[in-house]
């Protein structure tokens, strides 16, 4: 059963030429199986691979069967494909022997015959097999020995060209198969046919086409060569193939164009270079145009003609392969580069017919799109389109104006007839339009039969081109068509329509950045807006024009004469003004301050200097240029002093104002960027921060209000503001370029001066820059007197004399003769009065007035200083010598504990924690001339030097070390070193140990003093030392005055040695040296060196019949683990107070490393009751022993065992007996009182001889 026939895509022309297929023998055969043949045969694609590796396709084979006749062979030398029989098939069913004998292959020999002839080796012999006629013979023979002998007699090397088809007619499984076997072979033999065919066809095109250069070649000939090439891939349906032909031509056409209007022209372009008779556009309505192929043919065709028909064939394939986009894309490319071919050929075309032939063939082409395709893809598809809209637009403009159907008179009788000459090179309407009411040819000869219906015509087209450019966003394209519109209606004289497409189209312009068509619409403009007499917007405009440099010189002095013109003119109303922007006329580059800080005092003279751009060709007067300066007192503006406004102020004073070359309003993009700044006020006094925040400098250009609808020609509005201050220059030539004009003013009350608005006025025009930016401003100060006084160094140093700088700023007050500042003394500073002072007078401007001398009058009480003359807002500078006398702070009792080995390190630690010096703060109180209240002022000394002193002990001999540390960065020389005890007599002497030379003392060092205390009798149980050494700097020569001594007073407390300890170890009986390991004698002796003082009378002491004793705790310990102390290491003993009582206590130490080492220490700790009134003043040590002692019953009874356990056991041992019990209490005694004679003593541990096996396990 047949398969449906697949849906073709919808054709709208095409030709109906197929392959050729000769049929020969039984006509009756084939005419009954034709049917079937016809539908079966392109049902299945076929791939045809073609030569020069391009790659296969998939086809879909017809042909046209056609009857056998010897006329249809070619002829030597015919190179038609199109009537080419591609393959040659004959037909038989017969199945008798004789039949065949008789008849059938005599017809067979004179076919191949024929075709041997004609060198068609193409050919297929059909054999068709019927079982109705094998029934109806009785002498039939079996069907193969029909097919052998034919294939015997004509197929003999090639058997597979005579095929069996069975029973064609019948609907069977072996029909079928016969079917497609036939078809299989028949579609491979007429590709195979047709591809040989077709190459040589193409080598033989190729070898015309290589003959270009020859004489005699002729383009029209191989054009008709290469579409013959294009048919045929037409024929088969190959589109693409096809048109990429016809591409070639074009490409090759155009290269022998561009080469004659290079000088190398071929002979057959003179053909087309014929004049142009008729140009009635493009044919694209039917798939051939036959009148035109003949005259290309006939090498008569001009160059429209042939560019027409190329063009049209293009069309309709590329309408084959659905692809209306293209055409409209090529028809703009082709209505183009057909303009310059033309001129390039130099072919002789009448006024206005290349115009006509453009328009009918843009309005063809879009109608011929319109056709294939439905409203909604034509609307969405407005992008490739609007290109012909607006050629025809263009080109319908140009015969209005060629043929006077835009001016208000109408054509005259010689535009008339070129209309008549124009509609006749149209000739007469093609038939396949001649029904169609709105066919191009119909709208060209109506819109050239009158003005009316040309302006109907032409607005129409306009309109549309335009809504068409702008809905797919192509603005510029919309503008270019509307300035055209404007100029057709200042033509027609309704210039009020034509502001409107002008004023968008410099819209557009400036908004882009196009210089010149700025300058050619606003020519335009200018004469619209001077027809509809808007006088402002008019100067406006020729200010403009006449300062753009893309216009001649005379235009530009012709556009400002307008405007000098204007000015000179009297207006009926004398308050009339018209106010224009600045930057149409001139702009404004720089501004500079003198002063360059911008800050002046009250009564201060102020420059500024601006520099004007005139944009002008010519020098303009100018009546006067002023500038509106906004006034503001901003909150505490009274007490900012110059140098902090100076501070927010540009460096020089200069100011650069970017260009404005354009009006345009700001839009979101073109807003200018946030200019944030920091604002800290800080307090005149003391300079402490006051306020912080940001502030926005450009906040007048932000918060304007942005008007959309505003045109860009059209004033903008600025309104002249009006004050009070205003800087103003008076009859001023402006030459064209920079003009450097200066304004003076005086200020006359403080605040905050804005320039706002820059004006120029040539009578009653005045032309406004509204905001000045960046902001310009320029502060009036008025300053409160003030005094600073400030050392001149980084800090003062006490003792000796240091420098002090008075600086007097007058502000607002004037110093009279007589004014003078009176300080009071401090009693530990004094002010040195030299015998001459000199003070400095500065402008504000830190310009030096004057050099006077100063007269310092100095009392017990009080310090005059006489001020000299100085006028208001000027400084007075002098420096004056001050001298803090030199102390040290008065040291408390602790400080004697400094001295022996843990209090020294001690003192290590707190001279490193205070390496600084320290201060001392004077107050000066200072009354001034211009206030009735006093200035307090602060001024800080640091004290060059720190000192510290220690107690030092070599048995019942004691010394006093004090040390004197230079932290300053100075050298110093220090003599006459003295310490005196100022309460004790003559009992008590200290005895210096020290040079008697002066001693130098440089930066970041020290230097040690030494006395040794002698007494004759008991000695006194504390000392108060008053230490004094005079200095001087090492630098200086002879002061001025004479320097007090440096002084440091201390107190000694317990300084009398009370008790001698001793410590020696002995080795092992019978040896002569300790060894490691093995356990040695420690014999600890505690000595007391004095009978019953007054220091011992205290809680601790008990009185018997005898003598009396006292209770002490002695602790061994090693702080170095040098030995380990075996046993008890510590212990309480009943001491008696009586000189030379010795306790000795023995224990067990073992030294854990060999060599040299240091003995254990021995510690000393009185023993007090529970009751001890002196239990709060333990220090942390006593209160850590006493949580591990407890008290035993059997004091008194073991006075030489300690009675004391270990601490470790004890406090375990004994922990619940303590509950509810008084404890005792331990103080240590000072380190006067405590001599350690075997302090540095060391003992020789040689090394064990034993072996030790270490085992080590490694994991």
């Amino acid at each position: 059963m047949d398969a449906p026939e697949e849906p073709q895509p919808p054709v709208i022309y095409t030709m109906e030429n197929k392959p050729i297929v000769t049929c020969a023998g039984d006509q009756n055969l084939f005419t009954s199986i034709y049917p079937t043949l016809s539908q079966q045969l392109p049902r299945e694609p076929m791939e045809w691979r073609r030569s020069y590796g391009r790659a296969p396709k998939m086809i879909h084979l017809e042909s046209n069967f056609v009857q056998f006749k010897e006329e249809l062979l070619p002829k030597e030398g015919n190179k038609a494909l199109l009537t080419f029989p591609f393959l040659h098939i004959y037909w038989t069913e017969c199945c008798d022997t004789e039949v065949y004998k008789a008849t059938v292959k005599d017809d067979l020999t004179k076919w191949q015959n024929v075709l041997k002839a004609h060198s068609s080796v193409d050919w297929l012999i059909v054999v068709v097999e019927n079982d109705a006629k094998k029934k109806n013979k009785t002498n039939i023979l079996p069907r193969t020995s029909i097919v052998d002998k034919i294939r015997n007699d004509f197929c003999n090397k090639q058997s597979d060209r005579c095929v069996v088809l069975s029973d064609p007619l019948k609907d069977s499984s072996r029909t079928q198969e016969s079917w497609n076997a036939f078809l299989t072979k028949l579609r491979t033999s007429l590709l195979m046919s047709f591809t040989k065919n077709l190459g040589k066809f193409e080598d033989d095109m190729r070898t015309l086409r290589e003959k270009r250069t020859e004489p005699g070649w002729s383009f029209c000939d191989y054009f008709m060569v290469q579409e013959e090439l294009a048919f045929v891939f037409e024929m088969l349906q190959q589109f693409e193939d096809a048109l990429v032909q016809y591409d070639e031509l074009d490409a090759l056409f155009s290269q022998y164009v561009v080469n004659f209007g290079a000088g190398d022209g071929a002979n057959w372009l003179t053909f087309f270079c014929e004049p142009v008779r008729s140009w009635n556009g493009l044919v694209l309505r039917k798939p051939i145009d036959m009148e035109k192929r003949e005259l290309i043919q006939r090498q008569e065709a001009t160059l429209l003609d042939l560019r027409s028909y190329l063009f049209s064939r293009q069309c309709t394939l590329l309408l084959f392969l659905q692809r209306p986009w293209e055409v409209a894309q090529r028809a703009l490319q082709l209505l183009h580069s057909c303009v310059q071919e033309l001129k390039l050929l130099e072919v002789s075309v009448p006024p206005g017919a290349l115009d006509c032939w453009v328009f009918l063939s843009c309005l063809e082409v879009l109608q011929r799109i319109e056709g294939c395709c439905d409203r909604a893809q034509i609307d969405s598809n407005i992008a490739h389109t609007v290109g012909l809209w607006s050629y025809a637009t263009e080109k319908l403009k140009s015969l209005g104006y060629l043929c006077g159907l835009v001016s208000e008179e109408g054509p005259n009788s010689e535009d008339l007839n070129r209309i008549v000459d124009l509609l006749a090179g149209l000739g007469a309407e093609r038939p396949e339009t001649a029904n169609t009411a709105q066919s191009p040819y119909k709208k060209l000869k109506e819109a050239l039969s009158s003005v009316e219906a040309f302006e109907k015509h032409y607005l129409d087209l306009s309109h549309a081109a335009i809504e068409m450019h702008t809905s797919i966003g192509r603005t510029r394209s919309a503008r270019l068509v509307g300035k055209d519109l404007a100029e057709f209606y200042m033509r027609k004289k309704s210039p009020q329509k034509a502001e409107v497409y002008l004023q968008g189209a410099l819209k557009n312009y400036l908004a882009e950045g196009w210089a010149l068509p700025i300058t050619h619409t606003r020519k335009q403009l200018a004469e619209c807006q001077k027809h509809l007499g808007q006088t402002e917007n008019y100067l406006q405009t020729s200010s403009l024009l006449a300062g753009d440099e893309h216009l001649p010189g005379k235009e530009r002095k012709h556009f400002c004469q307008e405007i000098l013109s204007f000015a000179s003119r009297r207006t009926d109303s004398p308050g009339q003004k018209i106010v224009l922007p600045l930057h149409c006329f001139a702009y404004l580059r720089d501004l500079h301050f003198t002063p360059s800080s911008a800050v002046v005092h009250v009564g201060g003279v102020l420059s500024v200097d601006i520099t004007l751009c005139s944009r002008m060709p010519i020098p303009v007067r100018v009546e006067h240029i002023a500038i509106n300066v906004h006034f503001s007192v901003e909150k505490n503006s009274c007490r900012k002093t110059a140098e902090w406004l100076s501070k927010h102020k540009t460096a020089n004073g200069v100011i650069t104002f970017p260009v404005e070359t354009s009006p345009l309003p700001a839009t979101q993009n073109s807003l200018p960027a946030l200019e944030l700044y920091e604002m800290l006020e800080r307090s005149p006094s003391d300079n402490s921060l006051t306020t912080t925040g940001i502030i926005c400098r450009n906040v007048h250009l932000l918060l304007r209000r942005q008007e959309s609808s505003t045109s860009l020609e059209t004033p903008s509005g600025v309104a002249l503001e009006d004050g009070a201050h205003v800087l103003k220059c008076s009859d001023v030539t402006l030459e064209p370029g920079a003009n450097r004009i200066t304004f003076r003013t005086q200020a006359k009350e403080p605040g905050t001066y804005t320039l706002r608005q820059l004006c120029a006025s040539l009578g009653p025009v005045w032309f406004a820059l509204p905001h000045l930016y960046p902001l310009v401003q320029y502060d009036v100060y008025s300053q409160e007197p003030q005094l600073l006084v400030e050392p001149l160094a980084d800090s003062l140093l006490a003792g000796i004399p240091q420098k002090v700088k008075f600086t007097v700023t007058t502000g607002h007050y004037t110093v009279k003769n007589g004014d003078s500042l009176q300080l009071s003394n401090a009693e530990a500073m004094l002010i040195l009065c030299r015998a001459e002072n000199r003070a400095v007078i500065y402008s504000n401007t830190r310009e030096k007035a004057s050099d006077v001398l100063l007269r310092v009058q100095s009392s017990d009480k009080v310090t005059s200083i006489s001020l000299p003359a100085a006028p208001a807002y000027h400084m007075i500078e002098f420096e004056l010598e001050v001298l803090s006398l030199p102390s040290a702070p008065v040291t408390g009792g602790e400080s004697s504990t400094l001295g022996t080995t843990e209090p020294h390190r001690k003192q290590k630690d707190t001279q490193r924690a205070g390496h600084c010096m320290a201060t001392t703060d004077h107050k000066v109180s200072i009354d001034c001339p211009w206030s009735i209240y006093s200035t307090v002022i602060a001024l800080t000394f640091s004290v060059p030097f720190r000192t510290t002193h220690s107690l030092l002990s070599a048995g019942t001999r004691k010394y006093i070390q004090v040390c004197v540390q230079n932290l300053s960065e100075l050298d110093f020389q220090l003599s006459d070193g003295d310490l005196v005890d100022p309460g004790c007599g003559a009992d008590l002497q200290l005895v210096p140990l020290n040079a008697k030379s002066p001693q130098a003392i440089h930066s970041k060092q020290s230097v040690f003093f030494v006395w040794e205390l002698l007494w004759a009798r008991e000695p006194p149980p504390s000392l108060r030392c008053r230490f004094s050494v005079g200095f001087s700097p090492a630098s200086e020569g002879q002061l001025s005055v004479p320097l007090k001594p440096y002084t440091y007073e201390f107190q000694v407390e317990n300084f009398f040695t009370l008790y001698n300890v001793r410590a020696e170890i002995l080795p092992p009986s019978g040896t002569e040296h300790c060894r490691t390991g093995s356990l040695c004698s420690l014999e600890v002796s505690i000595t007391r060196l004095s009978d019953l003082l007054e220091v011992d009378k205290d809680e601790a002491l008990t009185e018997t019949d005898e003598y009396f004793s006292t209770k002490l705790m002695y602790e061994v310990v090693d702080n170095s683990s040098n030995w380990a102390v075996c046993g008890k290491s510590s212990g309480v003993v009943s001491m008696p107070v009586a000189a030379q009582a010795t306790h000795r206590v023995h224990m067990q130490v073992m030294p854990l490393f060999a060599g040299y080492l240091p003995l254990p220490d021995v510690r000393l700790f009185k023993y007090l009751p529970h009751h001890s009134a002196h239990s709060s003043q333990l220090d942390a040590d006593s209160w850590i022993e006493s949580d591990s002692l407890s008290l035993d019953k059997h004091l008194d009874d073991q006075p030489d065992s300690g009675s004391v356990r270990s601490r470790g056991s004890a406090h375990s041992a004994s922990s619940g007996e303590h509950k509810g019990l008084p404890m005792p209490r331990l103080q240590a005694l000072p380190p006067g009182q405590v001599f350690n004679s075997s302090t540095g003593t060391q003992i020789l541990v040689i090394p064990s001889k034993d072996d030790h096996v270490l085992e080590v396990s490694v994991t």
